[in-house]
């Protein structure tokens, strides 16, 4: 089953931006090919491959497909997320108990709903991601915990401060320039590895998922 992650990543990486993005499937689950993502620093880009040094240190050459989806992320605040926002957030099981943040992704709200549900997510070992409704959001000592909505069920994350948190902004292939940092869901397929939406850190944000 194909999500869209952005709409305008996405509507659609969407997200992202009525100019700049439209709707295109981030989190894509497909049985045909294996599902990867490319996050690391542009090499070069041209035509239609784009090859990414990872942060594991490889280099790696991605085939754009002609109708790739292209959005950049901008910096927001955890002061910004609000009852009722729509968020990404990839998370880590606490030794205490509940999650703590490692990034807080606030979609547009045009995105609301993207790829509800929490599922494993490989930004380390044993994270997950969630993509749910804010429920309620309460400022602490050391930051900001919000309880989280999707499918009928609740789960609470601590958002630690210094977590990115980052939002959907427009992008343009002039962006696609070496050293900017790029997380690529893609897939891996005998013909290579193929991506259908690339999101884009400006002015120094670093996609943090």
């Amino acid at each position: 089953m194909k999500t869209n992650f952005l709409p305008a990543l996405m509507l659609s990486l969407s997200a992202i931006s009525s100019a700049a993005i439209t709707a295109m499937p981030v989190f894509a689950q497909d049985q045909k090919a294996e599902q990867i993502h490319v996050r690391g620093s542009i090499v070069n880009y041209s035509g239609s491959t784009l090859t990414v040094k990872t942060r594991e240190g490889a280099s790696v050459d991605v085939t754009l497909a002609d109708d790739f989806k292209l959005a950049g992320v901008a910096k927001a605040e955890v002061s910004d997320i609000k009852p009722g926002d729509f968020v990404g957030i990839a998370s880590l099981p606490k030794e205490g108990g509940g999650d703590g943040a490692l990034e807080v992704l606030i979609f547009p709200p045009a995105m609301k709903g993207a790829g509800e549900g929490s599922y494993g997510w490989d930004l380390k070992p044993d994270s997950s991601m969630t993509n749910a409704t804010v429920a309620d959001a309460v400022k602490g000592v050391d930051g900001r915990t919000v309880t989280v909505s999707y499918h009928g069920k609740e789960k609470k994350i601590s958002i630690p401060d210094g977590t990115p948190v980052v939002t959907i902004a427009p992008a343009t292939k002039d962006d696609l320039v070496a050293g900017a940092v790029v997380f690529v869901p893609a897939e891996k397929a005998a013909a290579g590895t193929i991506a259908h939406q690339v999101l884009v850190g400006r002015n120094g944000v670093v996609p943090p998922m």
